[in-house]
């Protein structure tokens, strides 16, 4: 894959360059400041991106804002979005467009080396990657939602949704049936409305949305 990395750290830039080369993939390019971002991926228009949340020169949030520039400009550019600390708006933000191709980590899960890579093929082919941390986040800050009426399996099975997960992966997670997934997954669709016949990542973002509108607003 061709990816573009846009890190202020050297150290963690270059480690994400050693990583992704060490992986068979090909950074493309590779920045340091959040203006450099958006003129990278329209050059190279990579099969990823992988920017981190807050970058020179004011370290807000300069990655967030190209990405989303970037999906303007280039409809349906896998991101992957890096940040220090869980930042549930931001996470919501990224999201909000309804589309595939995204994902949102804690740097942390960087260390973690087949995790890292499973969540970047997950996002280049179109699929969702979201930090386990952040998806707990999303399900917990809000009260007296439909979110309340899921059992502690079904809470389980959502978060591992959220995190892009296939039900063939959930199961073997869970040390459960395929099957049981199937049922559990059911149960939450209709449990916070939504269409049961929807699949893959598109499934997952119905969720999210919800997660990040309607659950407040019940």
């Amino acid at each position: 894959m061709r990816v573009v990395i846009a890190e202020d750290n050297a150290l963690l830039r270059e480690g994400l360059v050693l990583l992704l080369t060490s992986a068979g993939h090909d950074p493309v390019a590779v920045v340091g400041t959040g203006p450099e971002i958006l003129p990278a991926l329209l050059e190279h228009r990579p099969d990823v991106a992988v920017l981190d949340v807050r970058m020179p020169p004011d370290f807000r949030d300069e990655g967030l804002r190209a990405a989303l520039a970037a999906r303007r400009e280039l409809p349906g550019l896998p991101v992957l979005v890096l940040s220090q600390y869980v930042e549930e708006s931001y996470a919501a933000e990224l999201l909000a467009g309804g589309a595939g191709g995204l994902g949102y980590l804690l740097k942390d899960r960087v260390g973690r080396v087949d995790e890292f890579l499973d969540a970047l093929e997950r996002v280049a082919a179109g699929g969702t990657a979201l930090d386990p941390e952040v998806v707990t986040e999303l399900l917990t800050r809000r009260r007296d939602s439909p979110l309340d009426s899921l059992t502690p399996r079904e809470r389980e099975v959502l978060k591992l949704m959220a995190q892009g997960h296939g039900n063939a992966t959930i199961a073997g997670m869970l040390v459960v049936t395929e099957r049981a997934v199937h049922k559990h997954i059911g149960n939450v669709f209709l449990k916070l409305g939504l269409p049961p016949s929807d699949s893959g990542h598109r499934r997952v973002l119905a969720v999210l949305a919800y997660l990040n509108s309607a659950g407040g607003k019940a």
